[in-house]
């Protein structure tokens, strides 16, 4: 069973969500939170295995809790659920470390199939924000660089993979499962838009 928490302010959407969620017998729906500090406060004891959030919220934004959560639990996976199409919001949110990113008009049974999807270790978006999220890491990598593409956590994994440490290696240097770095190499693969390591420490190294 998928354990799931939701952290939105607009009551009547949460409600929505909650019906959406506890409708399905393969999700069990721990709390429900309308602002991100309390959030933060309670999400490193209940240890969801998928967060949904809004970005916009009263306070501190969702990437900002989930900035701040991953740096706690790197493995809790994050799906933005936002009016919001635009590409800072969802470059930020990637950046912030969410796997998945997902429209507040899209349809109960693409929410379900967003969640499992995300557990099983995909990255769930709309189609309208896919084309976005391409478009911004298909331009030049002068003008987007490694560092501004990946996260500290990934920068990390991707530096310590091009001095040629083994994957159980880096999970024992950083503190962190093997699972992780996996995780990690796989949103590294699709930020960088490369099919493997050599490609990446390629474009680790290799800018102009």
């Amino acid at each position: 069973m998928i354990t799931i928490c939701i952290i939105e302010d607009i009551i009547d959407i949460q409600k929505g969500l909650q019906e959406i969620i506890e409708s399905d017998e393969r999700f069990n729906l721990l709390r429900c939170f309308d602002n991100a500090e309390d959030a933060i406060h309670e999400l490193p004891q209940i240890q969801p295995d998928v967060v949904l959030t809004d970005i916009n919220l009263p306070g501190k934004t969702g990437i900002d809790c989930v900035q701040e959560i991953k740096s706690i639990l790197p493995d809790l996976q994050f799906i933005m659920f936002t009016i919001y199409e635009d590409n800072d919001q969802v470059f930020e949110a990637l950046k912030a470390g969410a796997s998945g990113y997902i429209l507040k008009n899209t349809a109960p049974e693409k929410i379900i199939e967003s969640l499992i999807e995300l557990h099983e270790g995909g990255s769930p978006m709309s189609p309208k924000i896919a084309r976005k999220v391409l478009s911004t890491f298909n331009a030049p990598m002068a003008e987007n660089p490694v560092e501004e593409l990946l996260s500290k956590r990934e920068q990390e994994v991707l530096e310590l993979l091009s001095k040629g440490f083994l994957y159980k290696e880096i999970a024992d240097k950083l503190n962190i499962s093997i699972s992780t770095v996996k995780r990690h190499l796989n949103s590294i693969y699709t930020k960088l838009q490369v099919q493997n390591k050599v490609e990446a420490v390629n474009k680790l190294y290799c800018r102009d």
